[in-house]
């Protein structure tokens, strides 16, 4: 993918960045390594090594060898040597990623944090908890509502991420709309910085002003400005109960003025999903689920909340997707009901593996009451290209899921599928969104970020990576230097 013509401007930091990937490695200091965490928490065989070099966005390059350091101070000594010798570091949780962050791009040390998953503290009074990076995500939710406890961040990868991931990538997911994404929920983190030293930053209390918010500016840094070794979550009380709908609209502009419209009426539902006509026939096809091929939309909607106001929640839903133009209405009364409606959300993935052996997908945020304009102009693409193009989300709060159907192996198809996303890329920071609502930057949308962030916001960006991370060792090649050459990966 090439940058747009008012995009080919390089910050002044970019060509060191740049030949920092570039420049051959020094001899791997693997006794060394060995000597901090024990050589059976080594892999240096390329059968091993090269389950360690990819993740879901399906880039992949080998690492030199994956370590498994077994706490704070083992992280803490690795990167001080990685330091000493001039080692690239790549962290790595469970490789869930779509945007290429956990590539070991140029090779080096993959730095897999496996061994730290334990639940430290659960504090139901203080309504807190502390874990380590690799518990993963749906255990961590099931095991705090033991106690009433929720976390609410649901990304579509929880029964297998893990929360250092969530917190590198500050993951989203459908309940977004009514309870935030993962940021909202971090109080406090044990960090070990590029450099081998370690801080804490942030509180265990709901508030704390002391300095600048280092918190903040370590979630979503996406592991290039350190590691995560302690998280202190926030947690809420669970819902009592949950009423799921889903709503027919012969036009696409109705049901996202039925989406803005529930919101106005005082009702924030937990999860406000959409399906575009493309989606629908997609999964018609694949499932046969009884859905209506003509519909534009469909928005599945869960309300959660106290038992004796979930009643009226539903009634006012209703009442404005009638009041917009839904011409079907269909109320889950049970758990069966729950169940045959959310299937055809998550049949979108298998049904779309029925089209064509690969996709791109994009998740393209914009206010929720652009969404029609959005997918108006996607519309437009796949005439203009020829392709496929599918979009789903989480129309609450404007996040839409854009799969690009292709096949890789086309080398027109794949011209036609990077021309469609620069266009694509162009229409939602026009429409006042961003290029990435969840997954991040990393290495896929890279050649992107100065577009949404400015120079200026670039050159800051930059800046703190330098003061934190003055070598570049940890996770070098995300955010800040573009390599095309992935993309044909």
């Amino acid at each position: 993918m090439e940058h747009g013509r008012d995009c080919d401007r390089r910050p002044s930091n970019r060509r060191r960045n740049d030949e920092r990937i570039d420049t051959p490695l020094p001899p791997l200091p693997i006794s060394a390594i060995t000597g901090i965490v024990g050589g059976e928490n080594v892999l240096t065989a390329p059968e091993e090594r090269c389950c360690y070099g990819y993740d879901a966005s399906k880039l992949k390059a080998m690492p030199d060898c994956v370590v498994f350091p077994g706490n704070t101070r083992e992280i803490a000594a690795l990167l001080e040597l990685a330091n000493r010798t001039r080692l690239p570091v790549f962290p790595r949780g469970a490789g869930t990623g779509m945007v290429g962050a956990a590539i070991p791009h140029g090779g080096g040390m993959v730095l897999s944090l496996a061994r730290l998953n334990r639940i430290l503290e659960i504090d139901p009074d203080n309504m807190i908890a502390v874990v380590e990076p690799n518990v993963v995500t749906g255990e961590f939710q099931k095991t705090v509502l033991q106690q009433g406890l929720f976390y609410p961040p649901d990304p579509a990868s929880l029964q297998f991420s893990t929360l250092g991931g969530n917190v590198a990538m500050c993951a989203g997911g459908p309940r977004a709309v009514k309870y935030g994404v993962t940021r909202d929920y971090v109080l406090g983190l044990e960090v070990v910085l590029p450099t081998g030293s370690i801080i804490k930053t942030g509180t265990r209390t709901m508030k704390g002003v002391v300095g600048y918010d280092l918190t903040r500016l370590m979630v979503g840094s996406e592991g290039t400005l350190g590691i995560f070794t302690q998280i202190i979550f926030r947690l809420v009380p669970a819902p009592e109960s949950a009423r799921t709908l889903m709503a027919v609209f012969p036009r696409l502009n109705d049901a996202a003025r039925a989406v803005c419209e529930i919101i106005k009426r005082k009702v924030v539902p937990s999860t406000l999903e959409l399906m575009d006509q493309s989606t629908i026939q997609v999964v018609e096809n694949y499932m046969h689920l009884g859905l209506p091929l003509t519909a534009e939309a469909l928005l599945i909607i869960e309300v959660d909340g106290r038992e004796k106001t979930l009643d009226d929640d539903v009634a006012k839903v209703e009442n404005v997707c009638r009041d917009c133009g839904a011409t079907e209405i269909e109320v889950a009364h049970t758990s069966e009901d729950r169940e045959r409606i959310w299937q055809a959300r998550r049949s979108i993935s298998p049904a779309l593996g029925q089209i064509r052996p690969d996709k791109i997908n994009e998740d393209i945020t914009v206010p929720r009451t652009q969404i029609p304009a959005l997918i108006r102009s996607i519309r437009g693409l796949a005439d203009k290209y020829g392709l496929i193009i599918v979009n789903f989300g989480h129309a609450g709060d404007g996040n839409i899921h854009t799969n690009i159907m292709l096949n890789r192996k086309d080398p027109d198809e794949l011209r036609r599928a990077e021309a469609a996303i620069e266009e694509l890329f162009r229409t939602v920071l026009d429409l006042g969104g961003t290029l990435s609502g969840e997954h991040g930057v990393g290495i896929t949308k890279s050649p992107f970020f100065l577009w949404e962030v400015g120079q200026a916001g670039f050159d800051a960006m930059w800046k703190i990576k330098q003061a934190l991370d003055p070598l570049n060792i940890l996770n070098p090649g995300k955010m800040f230097t573009p390599n095309r050459a992935f993309f044909r990966a």
